[in-house]
């Protein structure tokens, strides 16, 4: 059964059975009398705003009251729609399916004896936590507000900010069961057409039951690249001000359901590594924090490696270099503490997620103080290792990628294995795959990952180095 009856028990006993009414205790069906016609009414607890649907109710029952003969009630659904529910969010529909799936995303249904469409009333409330600033991506200065869980309020954060009729909002859905509700936004004469097509054949080919983990899911999904290639293809923004920016150049950002991220296609190397302070302080000043931030990202790459090397062949060091020498006994070999200790501060990273707020700070102390003191003493690390990988550790958190830290992190114990097996030859081997992975590494829409650097184009590397003035760029 596909299309509704015009007999309301019919449709009743076919959604009970679809629904498993019975068995939900969730599932809130309520019968009524309007004017003589049976109505049901179906809604979900805890989605419903039961004040709007309270007075939807008797508005409806006062205008019915006043027809005075039987022929007055509506003939039809579409003339019901206009006598009797002044309410916006409402629209007829004859088919099972949508039905259903409204249902389950939280909107009521409004089922009258005698027509064979039923209302969807749109008044649903998820439960949503209140809009705050993301624990991630703060900034010095700017906006302190953060997309949440719920997709309309996500929306309506971007409209606040863009006042374009050009603004596209387009809903598609993925996943067999959960019918999560993904939204395309993009300004309609500045994004790729090419890219939205693509984009959206690929979500509506999606065939997976569920997006189990949102937005990771659709990325996997809509992108399906080699593995081994750890350098991020997507960038993730929890600012509104951030995913705005990116939706002015033209780029595509992808809302999913449940996801308190945005999205940003398609994304270079030098699209993830910028950040929101860059444009909120003056030019001189975002330049400054931008190529700093550059520099910190090629140092802990580099750092670990060339202090490995120093070790191997300390003859080798210049006489104003010899105090980075190590002076105490290496009881366990460099790069095993290297190894070990990039592990162990994932470990640590890991143990302070998972640990309560209140119990963070003493863990912290904890594990920086009196295990790497111990360390030390005990002959396991050397202390230069053990100053070079907190520098690392600490380095990390200058980028705002999580993807993309970790990216430099397997590129540079791959790094460090292959210089401690082939010596000076592991150490290039290393940097020439380190820089393969990304020449030869592709945005979803196809272009160079390393663009403006190939195909070079010194005007659009020196903007993304050197932060111009707004009226600058806009004047270009």
């Amino acid at each position: 059964m596909e299309k509704l009856s015009k007999n309301i028990d019919i449709n009743m006993n076919y959604l009970s059975k679809l629904l498993c009414i019975n068995k939900s205790f969730d599932l809130i069906t309520r019968v009524i009398k309007l004017k003589g016609h049976k109505t049901a009414i179906y809604c979900i607890d805890g989605f419903v705003k039961s004040d709007t649907l309270e007075k939807l109710l008797e508005f409806m029952f006062k205008k019915t009251d006043s027809f005075k003969q039987p022929e007055d009630f509506p003939t039809d659904a579409s003339s019901f729609l206009t006598l009797l529910l002044p309410y916006c969010e409402i629209k007829l529909e004859a088919n099972f399916a949508p039905a259903v799936t409204s249902l389950l995303k939280g909107m009521s249904l409004l089922i009258i004896d005698g027509y064979d469409q039923l209302f969807i009333i749109d008044c649903r409330s998820y439960p949503a936590r209140s809009i705050s600033e993301p624990d991630k991506d703060k900034t010095m200065r700017g906006s302190r507000d953060g997309f949440v869980e719920t997709l309309v309020c996500n929306t309506a954060l971007i409209r606040r900010r863009i006042r374009d009729p050009k603004l596209i909002m387009e809903m598609q859905q993925a996943g067999t069961r959960s019918k999560t509700d993904i939204c395309l936004c993009y300004l309609d004469d500045l994004v790729d057409k090419k890219l939205l097509s693509s984009i959206r054949k690929r979500i509506q080919n999606i065939t997976v039951q569920s997006l189990t983990m949102n937005q990771e899911s659709l990325a996997e999904c809509i992108f399906p690249y080699k593995w081994f290639n750890p350098f991020p293809k997507f960038k993730f923004t929890e600012r509104p001000d951030a995913a705005c920016a990116a939706v002015f150049e033209g780029n595509l950002i992808i809302l999913v359901d449940n996801s308190p991220s945005a999205m940003i296609l398609p994304s270079s190397l030098f699209d993830i590594v910028e950040e929101a302070d860059d444009y909120y302080f003056p030019p001189l000043t975002g330049t400054y924090l931008r190529l700093t931030r550059a520099l910190i990202a090629l140092m802990t790459y580099f750092v670990p490696v060339l202090y490995l090397l120093s070790t191997m062949h300390p003859t080798m060091l210049p006489d104003w270099l010899s105090f980075i020498a190590i002076k105490d006994n290496i009881n366990v070999p460099i790069i095993l503490q290297l190894l070990i200790l990039e592990l162990a501060l994932d470990g640590l990273r890991l143990a302070a997620v998972n640990t309560p707020n209140m119990l963070s700070t003493p863990l912290s102390i904890t594990a920086g103080i009196v295990l790497g003191e111990f360390s030390v003493k005990s002959g396991w690390f050397n202390s230069e290792s053990m100053v070079y990988m907190a520098f690392i550790f600490v380095a990390n958190y200058t980028q705002s990628s999580y993807e993309f830290g970790y990216a430099l992190k397997f590129m540079r114990i791959l790094t460090l294995i292959l210089t401690a097996i082939f010596d000076f030859w592991g150490f290039a081997a290393g940097v020439i795959l380190f820089i393969s992975s990304m020449i030869c590494n592709k945005t979803i829409s196809g272009y160079p990952y390393l663009y403006p650097v190939i195909p070079f184009s010194w005007k659009a590397l020196s903007r993304r180095f050197f932060r111009s003035r707004l009226t600058d760029v806009e004047s270009k």
